[in-house]
């Protein structure tokens, strides 16, 4: 090995600047389609029940989850590479907390709410998807956030 290579500058590894790229867009493009086109209209087809609709969208948001949690792995295996400074790490830690407290304090809720409505014994609507709504708006900021300094960091348009 040479002793230009021992010295190179520290770069980060291709797959950890695509990750930090693309994960934040792909995460967004499943938040916007899911929980803004596709929960909100589900109640709006044809032959649509409640329970129908919250069984589905119990399936549907469980599925979510799994896949936020694959793309937070992957955002933070791209993250603990070089490259990175503290405003990039402090959004990665955001999306991460919004993630957790979605999974793990304002969905049991809302499982809790679909079962009373499911047994007949709530009529639907609570505080729940109110919490869950202002966690997606704020997850999509943060999103965004890493987006755009991501485009700005690591990806370079050369002139024609």
């Amino acid at each position: 090995m040479s002793s230009s290579a021992l010295h190179a500058p520290a770069r980060p590894a291709l797959w950890a600047t695509a990750a930090r790229v693309m994960v934040p867009a792909l995460w967004l493009g499943l938040v916007i389609g899911i929980s803004f086109i596709e929960a909100p209209l589900k109640f709006q087809a044809p032959g649509i029940t409640i329970p129908l609709g919250l069984g589905i969208g119990r399936l549907v948001f469980f599925a979510m989850n799994l896949v936020e949690i694959l793309l937070f792995i992957l955002l933070l295996l791209g993250t603990v590479k070089r490259g990175t400074d503290r405003l990039w790490n402090w959004g990665v830690a955001a999306a991460g907390f919004i993630l957790l407290l979605k999974t793990a304090a304002i969905r049991p809720g809302l499982s809790q709410r679909t079962d009373a409505v499911l047994a007949g014994t709530s009529e639907g609507g609570s505080l729940w998807h109110y919490a869950y709504i202002g966690a997606e708006c704020l997850l999509t900021a943060t999103l965004v956030t890493l987006m755009v300094m991501a485009v700005r960091r690591w990806v370079q348009i050369s002139p024609r």
